[in-house]
């Protein structure tokens, strides 16, 4: 099979309050906020991977379509750690 030639660039994630999502995940992630850009707010690049947060005024309305699987070689600490940060269980 040839390689293709499309590629994830960046994940782009909605959100009503863009900044405070990404100071979430770049805690969590170890990935600076370094950029904003009218509507967005976007954490280092890394492994070539983007991952951005875009304000949208519309409220969340049903499950998410899409999640992360993270991964640590500890789960309960990172679990604390994830909801000392504010995230939460679902």
């Amino acid at each position: 099979m040839a390689d293709s030639p499309t590629q994830v660039n960046a994940l782009i994630v909605d959100a009503t309050d863009p900044e405070r999502l990404a100071v979430f995940w770049s805690e969590l992630l170890g990935r600076p906020v370094v950029g904003r850009m009218g509507p967005y707010v976007w954490l280092r690049r890394e492994n070539g991977l983007g991952l951005g947060f875009q304000q949208t005024n519309e409220p969340k309305s049903c499950k998410n379509r899409m999640h992360f699987d993270i991964s640590s070689p500890n789960p309960a600490a990172e679990q604390r750690r994830v909801e000392m940060l504010g995230g939460r269980r679902l």
